[in-house]
């Protein structure tokens, strides 16, 4: 969505054009859960915080500033719920308000494909990835699963550059040597299919 679509969204959202907000909603909401549930590894937990997130974005949307663009809002305030909802264990949230908007048709129950390759694929990376530091795991999703360029993590993080790249480098790092040491996963996934051993650059590779 180019960003004077997205401001007209926003603008009639605002005015409480719902059709609008569904709108908007429907074109963020896989990316947000797929980047909650690698973060988290609870496809129910993610669901809760991605609507919790959208919750929050259309409680506030007259507070949004279109000099930033509005994914990287949405996905500060999703990671601050998801922050949030691990320190307190037992996040409880009220979703109605995005249930009940028009058009929406909630999150998939599996983004990632239905079968069974991509399914183990996903959950050997998922085991993979949840050895990871937060900012590590955080960082290799944005950038990999979300294309997310250094510039926009470090800024969405509020961390250097050189920070950035040096943590994306360490966990791919990581993440090589937690699938290596599954038995019998080694042969059965390439890490060339997740794109952790292209070398860094300014946009990130293939999807998680």
């Amino acid at each position: 969505m180019d960003r004077a679509t997205e401001r007209r969204l926003i603008e009639r959202a605002i005015e409480g054009d719902r059709e609008a907000a569904g709108e908007f909603i429907r074109a963020h909401q896989a990316s947000v859960y797929a980047y909650l549930l690698r973060m988290s590894g609870k496809p129910h937990l993610a669901e809760d915080i991605a609507q919790e997130a959208f919750v929050r974005v259309l409680k506030n949307l007259d507070r949004f500033d279109f000099r930033y663009r509005f994914s990287t809002w949405l996905f500060t305030i999703a990671r601050r719920l998801y922050l949030n909802a691990v320190q307190k264990h037992r996040p409880a949230y009220d979703s109605d308000l995005v249930s009940n908007a028009q058009g929406f048709d909630g999150f998939p129950s599996d983004p990632l494909g239905e079968t069974e390759a991509r399914t183990t694929r996903r959950d050997i990376l998922q085991s993979a990835l949840l050895t990871l530091s937060t900012d590590q795991r955080e960082i290799i999703v944005l950038f990999h699963q979300l294309d997310w360029p250094i510039a926009l993590i470090a800024q969405h993080l509020d961390m250097p550059e050189g920070t950035v790249k040096s943590h994306l480098h360490r966990g791919r790092q990581r993440l090589r040597k937690a699938i290596a040491e599954m038995p019998d996963y080694s042969e059965r996934l390439q890490l060339a299919e997740l794109g952790i051993d292209a070398p860094d650059q300014q946009r990130g590779g293939e999807a998680l």
